[in-house]
């Protein structure tokens, strides 16, 4: 991977994490143990800290930053999904950021709470524990029911299981010619979308 210390910080990465090769850290980053960090993420720890926490997951083009002397932190099991930007914020334990979704200064998102996608999340503001927020710029809508938070773990579970099967056999190669006769599927654990979840119950 793309890994860069600045002014002698280097960035720290736990045996058990996965970080895709096109993922760039810098400086004063660390990443805790069966965290996923997806294609294309920017991890820029050149002026605030950049922390994850045990089990956490940043996708794919995903960008974390912050000020001078500001961490940016994912707390345990939080999910951040693909094209989310956090700045200078927390993103507490078992929490959801949604695709492409922003959170900005010292703005903080409660433990099991989820921020939409493409929501806005304003400097500053304080999301409650087990809420969604949504809008731009965000609003507190609701409380979450059980069902959407067992929903949200078993998707982050889904990816620490991922950090798994890529570092067991995650491997760069050159594209087929032509799609071969029975051809495989990618093998993976069961999982529905929420609205998926919702239709079958």
């Amino acid at each position: 991977m793309p890994c860069y210390s600045i002014e002698g910080v280097v960035p720290v990465v736990d045996p058990s994490a996965y970080v895709h090769p096109t993922a760039v850290l810098i400086g004063d980053v660390i990443v805790g143990p069966n965290c996923y960090i997806g294609p294309n993420a920017s991890l820029r720890g050149d002026f605030g800290r950049i922390v994850l926490h045990a089990g956490a997951n940043v996708q794919d083009t995903c960008v974390m930053h912050g000020f001078p002397e500001q961490d940016t932190l994912i707390e345990e099991n939080g999910h951040v999904g693909h094209g989310a930007v956090l700045h200078g914020c927390v993103i507490r334990r078992d929490a959801l950021v949604g695709m492409n979704a922003v959170v900005m200064d010292e703005a903080e998102i409660g433990a099991n709470s989820f921020v939409a996608a493409c929501a806005f999340v304003p400097a500053g503001m304080k999301v409650p524990p087990r809420s969604l927020a949504a809008g731009m710029p965000a609003k507190v809508k609701r409380e979450l029911s059980d069902q959407e938070i067992a929903w949200k773990l078993d998707g982050t579970l889904t990816y620490q299981e991922l950090t798994r099967r890529c570092q067991a056999s995650l491997v760069e190669v050159a594209p087929l010619a032509a799609v071969e006769a029975d051809r495989p599927r990618v093998q993976h654990a069961p999982v529905k979308t929420l609205i998926a979840t919702k239709r079958d119950e």
